[in-house]
Parts: C-alpha cells; structure tokens; sequence
C-alpha cells in the first residue's frame, strides 16, 4: 500500500507531501503530535477521506475516487473510541452478522461459526455475542471493533490511536493482540500513535509526520537509536520519564515502557 498527496497552493490541506508504504505482514507505525494529520492521512487510505491530488495503491492497485466493494474489504479501520464506533444499540452478534452478511456469502449456522471464530481470534469468550457495547469494558469493546473489522478478511488494517481511549493495564493486550494477528495470519498494520513507548514495541518501521509532511522513515530500532531529523529528536526527548520508566509486560517477554 502506497500512499502520496502533493501539496496544493489552491487551499490549505491537512496532509501534504505525504509518502508512506506498508508491505505484506508489516506493522508501520504513523506518529507525530496531535493535530499533525495522522488520523486525515488514515481516513485517506480508507477510502473515508478524499484526496485532491496525489494517489493510493494498493497491491499494485491505483485507487479511483470511487472504490469498489472489493477494495474496501481489503483495508479496514479500528478507530480510537471503541465504544463511539459501535452501534449501542445492537448486540455484538448483530454487529458481526450485519458486516458477515454484507460482504460475504455466509449464512445460517456458518454465520454463527464464523461470530465464534472471531471471538476466539480476539480472546473474548463467545458468551459476549449476546451482549451491548455499554455492558463491556473499554478493553473488550476494542477486541469487538477489531473483530468486526477481521470479519471480512482484510489484507491491511488501519488501527488510528487503537489504545489511547484505554487504561495502562489493558493496552498491553491490545498491543499482543495486534501482534499476534500480524504473526498468525499475515495481517498488514498501520498503527498511528502519539505514544511513541507503544510504537517502539510493536512496529517494524516508522514515520514521523509534521504539519502533513512525512520528515522521516526508518526501522523502528533505527529511529530510536538514531533520529535523523529535529522534530523526530525533539518527540524523542519528550518522551515522559518521571521516576524513571515503568514497564508493562507483554505476553511475549517484551516490555512496555510507560
């Protein structure tokens, strides 16, 4: 997945200038501070945001200003506020069945294996299909949006700020999680953050974006050890270290630095 927006001199843009690539299997980190354009830079991948200038391919597709329904099955998008992009009013079973029905050919008694399935790929028991958005936890209301989005089998996910709406002790597991679907079914992820502790354990490469611009791109290990341009040196040097830092441990051994 390739995505580019040339700067127009017409109007003031969001993102501009902007060049990034996640290839198969990869998890590429997007971060910068608030306001910065990450999130309008996401919508564009998704197909949630025009674009005036410039192009995003996907698997040596170029998309159109329209997209078909098979593109937009291929990428999906986990949003910040688990609970603000879950329908409150249908059970998780009616969000996974309505996304199922739409977009694939599935029905009776493999609609309901497949809601299983789901469950189980994001470590929440099947007991919770019954349920709403409101008697979950923020932690188990993200595992839902992110099973809706794996529903129908994307190639790439777009996860925008996927832990910052949750508490300390349950973005470790998120985190896993993320990771774990990277390593067991090939899944691409672009994962924006302003957390750069998160990033530095989860992704492979990074870019660091400034008012719309992509100022730097390396290996993830790279970047920390050796940032190249001054804003990506200056969010470095601002990472919070009161006390010293606390780590979080992750289901692999790693830790998260907080």
């Amino acid at each position: 997945m390739t995505f580019q927006q040339k700067q127009s001199h017409t109007m003031l843009q969001a993102v501009r200038s902007a060049s990034l690539t996640v290839g198969r299997g990869e998890i590429v980190g997007l971060v910068g501070e608030s306001g910065s354009g990450k999130s309008t830079l996401a919508r564009a991948v998704v197909g949630l945001q025009p674009i005036d200038s410039g192009s995003i391919s996907f698997e040596g597709k170029r998309f159109g200003a329209r997209r078909s329904r098979a593109d937009r099955r291929g990428i999906q998008m986990v949003f910040q506020d688990p609970y603000g992009s879950l329908d409150p009013r249908m059970t998780i079973r009616g969000t996974l069945v309505e996304m199922l029905r739409r977009h694939t050919a599935l029905r009776g008694s493999a609609i309901d294996e497949r809601c299983r399935e789901l469950m189980d790929q994001v470590r929440l028991p099947a007991s919770l299909l019954g349920s709403r958005p409101a008697g979950m936890s923020g932690g188990q209301r993200q595992r839902v949006a992110i099973a809706r989005a794996l529903s129908i089998q994307p190639r790439l996910l777009v996860a925008d700020e996927p832990v910052a709406a949750l508490d300390v002790s349950v973005q470790a597991g998120i985190v896993n999680l993320l990771s774990d679907l990277r390593d067991q079914v090939g899944l691409s992820i672009l994962f924006i953050s302003h957390d750069l502790s998160i990033v530095r354990t989860l992704c492979d490469r990074v870019n660091v974006i400034y008012r719309g611009e992509i100022v730097e791109e390396q290996g993830c290990a790279e970047l920390f050890a050796d940032p190249r341009d001054d804003y990506t040196k200056t969010l470095l040097a601002a990472i919070p270290r009161l006390g010293g830092p606390r780590s979080v441990g992750l289901a692999d051994g790693r830790s998260l630095l907080r």
